[in-house]
């Protein structure tokens, strides 16, 4: 165990990162907690949403602040509004999209960390001032599936 200090991360600061249509601002991370949890605010614009994955290590909960999203499992499709979470075991096969025509924000949690290095590995680290994610291109999303299986997760490519 490392000798370590509390955290504060200022609201807007905390590194900003753009991965498959989506903005993740870390705002604790793995290395502020010892590998033990991160955390990260995601924006997520209208139409806008990773695949459907599933995690073979990390829980992943979701706290919905502003907007809506619609969770998708194997078996279920939740509409989640803001005040509303979710919680994604390891194994469980889901996604989430914006299908709402205005802006998401939400919280997520992983624990434990690493979800945000694989963010960080694949996506694009944006400068301050970066407002929007780039547009989603093919090299973005081999670089994310090749990348992936090194952090435990299996992306589902999207049906046609």
């Amino acid at each position: 165990m490392t000798n370590r200090t509390e955290t504060v991360t200022r609201a807007a600061k905390g590194k900003r990162i753009a991965t498959v249509g989506d903005i993740y601002r870390v705002v604790v991370s793995g290395t502020d907690t010892d590998g033990r949890y991160a955390m990260m605010e995601a924006i997520v614009a209208p139409g806008s949403g990773p695949p459907m994955h599933v995690h073979t290590r990390e829980e992943e909960g979701f706290y919905l602040l502003e907007g809506e999203i619609t969770f998708y499992t194997e078996t279920e499709t939740i509409r989640a509004m803001a005040g509303d979470s979710a919680n994604m075991p390891p194994g469980v096969k889901h996604r989430f999209r914006n299908d709402s025509n205005r802006m998401a924000r939400m919280l997520i949690v992983v624990t434990p960390s690493g979800l945000e290095e694989m963010f960080a590995e694949a996506g694009k680290v944006l400068a301050d001032g970066d407002t929007a994610a780039p547009p989603i291109t093919p090299e973005e999303i081999a670089r994310i599936m090749q990348i992936a299986p090194k952090y435990g997760i299996t992306i589902f490519p999207p049906e046609h």
